[in-house]
């Protein structure tokens, strides 16, 4: 095991009392409540100090609560629940229709064109997979590239390196950025532009709408990973001509971890099926197999009907926010946020692009780091000592932490529509109290990941309580 030995500099400026108060006021009216109601909102998390206190989720980047209305709505169709296609039974009719019914309900949300294909999946990185076996060929080889960014989440960067491809190093503006996809363009032999919709690191948009005319204008097509964007932004794929467009359930307040890729379906139904199985062919001889065309071809084996309902239901719910007021509640704890982190000596927040403009390019993201402490061992304080969790580490975008010279990681803050203000001040709070006493606790590395030493906290009787190995981290080399 490894002991913490950090020694904090109690000298070290920190935000004022009245300059929070000052912040936290101004965007109280705004953001002092979350926009829609989240299930688990309320738990109450240990300390390891004793006591307990509401459970300040800033991680919903990772993985966001279920909405309140979509658990409600699982619960009225868990009853129902069958298998699909081809049951006579009434629960299996029932259920067929909720999931046929889905890909009109999601087709609708992003604004797919009418013979757009939506094929439901296991979450985004399954869907950009999916696409990678369709990409166009001839004689069995493809027969153009697809480029892609250094930015890249692992699942818009690993699939692609399985077929032709190049990548190109973003700029450090958004502007430089377009410049050198175009000029990489401009070389020609590209079937297919692959870029993120909002960064999962540091939560800056990318211009959509332009990419993807660029990409049209020599003859590529573009997907997007919308993984993050889609839980903070409207998308409508037929104003931007977006070809493809893949995002996740979980991100986007369902449980079950559903996934969807939506898309022109001259490439989905000509490609590999994604799993070869039942009610993925038209016919099944003992040598040979006639595939089905349309989302079958790639759905084999039975789908998660009730992660494809919620993702659907999500969905609506999203659709009926006020994006006025949903913009505002967001912008507002990221602007506080940010503007407390900057003001803490010691705290360093993080973006790619110096043109980003924080009120209209950015989502409920936040990355940032602490002079002196190890990333990890600030979310373990965080989580033991304030109640706080957010996301440690490289967050699945290897070579873009790498160009923004944080190697071992850093941490992110995100938040959604069951956000409150109070969440981002809890963390600033338990920010200021680090760099002004230091830990408050004796903490060690444990299968990968800092816990406290003496852990006697116990999780719920349904749980295994094993908080040493519960977070261990799997991308721990370089």
């Amino acid at each position: 095991m490894t002991t913490a030995t950090v020694s904090p500099n109690s000298a070290v400026r920190t935000l004022a009392a009245n300059d929070t108060a000052a912040l936290f006021s101004e965007r109280l009216a705004v953001a002092g409540r979350p926009l829609s109601a989240v299930t688990g909102a309320e738990i109450q998390a240990p300390l390891i100090q004793g006591g307990h206190v509401r459970y300040a989720n800033l991680d919903y980047g990772a993985s966001a609560p279920a909405l309140s209305v979509v658990s409600a709505y699982l619960n009225e169709i868990l009853p129902f629940y069958a298998s699909v296609h081809r049951g006579a039974g009434y629960a299996s009719q029932i259920s067929t229709s909720v999931y046929e019914n889905a890909r009109n309900i999601v087709r609708d949300f992003v604004g797919g064109r009418p013979g757009d294909s939506v094929i439901f999946t296991r979450n985004t990185t399954d869907s950009l997979n999916l696409l990678a076996g369709c990409l166009p060929s001839a004689d069995g080889r493809p027969t153009g590239e697809v480029l892609y960014l250094d930015i890249e989440h692992h699942a818009n960067l690993l699939p692609w390196q399985g077929v032709p491809h190049r990548s190109v190093v973003a700029a450090d503006t958004v502007d430089g950025t377009i410049e050198a996809l175009g000029a990489e363009l401009e070389q020609g032999g590209i079937s297919l532009l692959a870029v993120t919709g909002a960064s999962n690191v540091t939560g800056e948009i990318l211009p959509i709408r332009a990419l993807a005319a660029l990409a049209h204008q020599h003859g590529a097509r573009i997907v997007v990973d919308a993984a993050q964007l889609a839980p903070h932004r409207r998308i409508n794929i037929s104003a931007d001509d977006v070809d493809y467009l893949a995002f996740s359930g979980h991100k986007l307040y369902a449980p079950f971890g559903a996934g969807v890729l939506v898309g022109r379906s001259d490439w989905l139904d000509a490609g590999t099926p994604h799993l070869a199985g039942g009610g993925a062919v038209r016919e099944a001889r003992l040598d040979g197999v006639s595939w089905a065309t349309g989302p079958a071809r790639h759905e084999g084996g039975s789908p998660n009907v009730l992660g494809a309902a919620t993702l659907a239901r999500a969905t609506q719910v999203i659709a009926s926010l006020d994006q006025d007021r949903w913009h505002a509640h967001e912008s507002a704890i990221r602007s506080f946020l940010v503007e407390g982190l900057q003001k803490i000596e010691g705290v360093t927040v993080h973006q790619i692009f110096k043109d980003t403009d924080p009120d209209t390019d950015t989502i409920g993201v936040v990355n940032f780091s602490v002079e002196g402490y190890d990333a990890g061992l600030v979310a373990a304080y965080l989580s033991a000592e304030h109640g706080v969790g957010l996301r440690d580490g490289r967050f699945c975008a290897h070579p873009l932490l790498k160009r923004l010279g944080l190697p071992s990681g850093s941490l992110r803050a995100s938040f959604g529509v069951g956000s409150r203000l109070e969440d981002a001040q809890r963390l600033l709070a338990g920010i200021e109290e680090l760099r002004r006493t230091g830990l408050g606790w004796d903490y060690v590395v444990d299968s990968g990941r800092w816990v406290p030493a003496n852990d006697t906290r116990k999780y719920p009787d349904w749980a295994p309580n094993t908080p040493g190995t519960a977070g261990a981290a799997p991308c721990i080399d370089d």
